[in-house]
């Protein structure tokens, strides 16, 4: 537990500071189909044995996106060394879940040979399901000493109600709160058109990955008005007759997506991602995991909500060790402001909950 401690504080120090003393190296790893790069993070003459590979979300900057550049160093500034492997079709904001095996064994004889020890599994955003899936797949059974998940998501039906009508609830209580569309642009893009009846609606799928390029690239976030001249442009390359069904997805900013209308897409594409993709929806194969598992969540975040932490958990107990961790200190894309000592108590709480996911390696 001191040690624990030790580590979480250092760990603490680092994030807040900005300070790492840290090298990192890029690597390629072989995926099988491809060879991706990855960047590997480790403390400079100092490391220990053990390391984590982590999994990056779907966003434009892959492996360098600013915020997990910055955990990794900062995990590597412990005594672990941290690989980040590229997802290519990721980073291309094309969401292929089936890509989480092939790439986390792509990485562990790198990261073995580099590091040694005990190897953990950890994944951000996307990643974040997609990493404990696959640690309770059979190919990696024995290789794994733990999984940590990040802003994750566990079931998709209320992901999706939260991605379109801000809406989520947890054993009775109802919470609403703004969301970020950034979520659902990229749900559409992947999913519109494989949905039945929806086969023609490439154009607004095509609309949709844009747009959420724009975002990625931009790094404003998605719900800014900055965004409505380039909606209104995309609208004019659609089919008049599927205009309405883009403004569900993307309407102004400062409108929300009519009612009625997201409950219908909500069931279209919960039924394309359940023909075509079912990895897309994790919670059934949960009930496989035998790491122990560790999941963290912002209470503020505005792209997955943190009700899906808490519904993982709940999912996972009594299947595997799990713990899980909601704190206003850890964000998609930043930490909360916390003022007064409600700072100092989110600190200790967030340090803690780090030093249990790093001991696990």
């Amino acid at each position: 537990m001191i040690r624990d401690s030790a580590v979480g504080l250092r760990f603490g120090r680092s994030w807040l500071s900005g300070r790492a003393d840290v090298e990192a190296v890029e690597v390629e790893l072989d995926r099988g189909d491809r060879v991706v790069p990855a960047t590997l993070y480790r403390r400079a003459g100092r490391s220990r044995p053990g390391g984590w590979i982590a999994l990056h979300g779907a966003t434009i900057p892959g492996r360098f996106h600013p915020q997990l550049v910055r955990f990794a160093r900062t995990v590597a500034h412990t005594g672990t060394a941290v690989l980040v492997p590229e997802v290519p079709e990721w980073a291309a904001l094309r969401v292929a879940p089936g890509l989480t095996l092939p790439t986390v064994r792509a990485a562990l004889p790198v990261l073995r040979a580099r590091a040694g020890g005990r190897i953990g599994l950890m994944g951000f955003s996307f990643g974040a399901p997609q990493a404990i899936v696959a640690a309770a797949d059979p190919a990696l059974r024995g290789e794994l000493a733990g999984v940590a998940a990040f802003g994750g998501y566990c079931a998709l039906a209320p992901t999706l109600r939260f991605l379109f009508l801000g809406e989520h609830e947890w054993e009775g209580r109802r919470y609403r709160s703004p969301v970020d569309p950034y979520g659902r642009w990229i749900v559409g893009a992947n999913y519109l058109a494989r949905a039945p009846g929806h086969e023609d609606a490439g154009d607004v799928a095509a609309a949709l990955h844009a747009l959420a390029a724009d975002a990625g690239m931009r790094r404003v976030p998605a719900w800014d008005p900055v965004y409505d001249a380039r909606k209104r442009e995309l609208a004019e390359g659609i089919a008049p007759e599927r205009r309405p069904l883009f403004e569900t997805f993307a309407p102004p900013a400062d409108r929300p997506p009519d009612r009625a209308a997201a409950e219908r897409v909500i069931q279209v594409l919960l039924a394309a991602v359940h023909t075509s993709e079912p990895l897309m929806d994790p919670a059934e194969r949960l009930r496989e995991v035998r790491v122990p598992v560790r999941v963290l969540h912002g209470r503020g975040d505005v792209l997955l909500p943190f009700t899906e932490t808490l519904r993982m958990q709940r999912t996972l107990a009594g299947v595997t060790d799990v713990r899980a961790t909601v704190t206003r200190l850890f964000g998609h894309t930043h930490e909360d402001d916390v003022p007064g000592l409600g700072w100092a108590w989110e600190s200790g709480r967030f340090v803690r909950a780090l030093g249990e996911v790093l001991r696990l390696v």
